[in-house]
């Protein structure tokens, strides 16, 4: 249960710093955690194909979080046109 919460802060900490650097404004809390996890699933699996990693620990996952949910917002507002 602990693990759980500890993914959710994480992914709603790293979907708000995307949605403010991509969009200029949060996208509510329910899709900041999702943008947030699948997020740090995009940088689990692309980071370390460029020999990319910030350690362990909490903020290392926020950053890594961080970067792949600017990725996926990215890619997302490509699509949406």
């Amino acid at each position: 249960m602990q693990n759980l919460l500890i993914v959710i802060v994480i992914g709603g900490i790293a979907g708000w710093l995307a949605s403010l650097v991509v969009g200029g404004a949060g996208r509510g809390l329910i899709m900041n955690v999702v943008i947030g996890i699948v997020g740090a699933f995009v940088a689990g699996w692309l980071l370390p194909s460029f020999g990319i990693g910030f350690g362990a620990g909490i903020l290392g996952a926020i950053v890594s979080a961080t970067i792949g949910a600017i990725i996926v917002l990215i890619i997302a507002r490509f699509l949406a046109g």
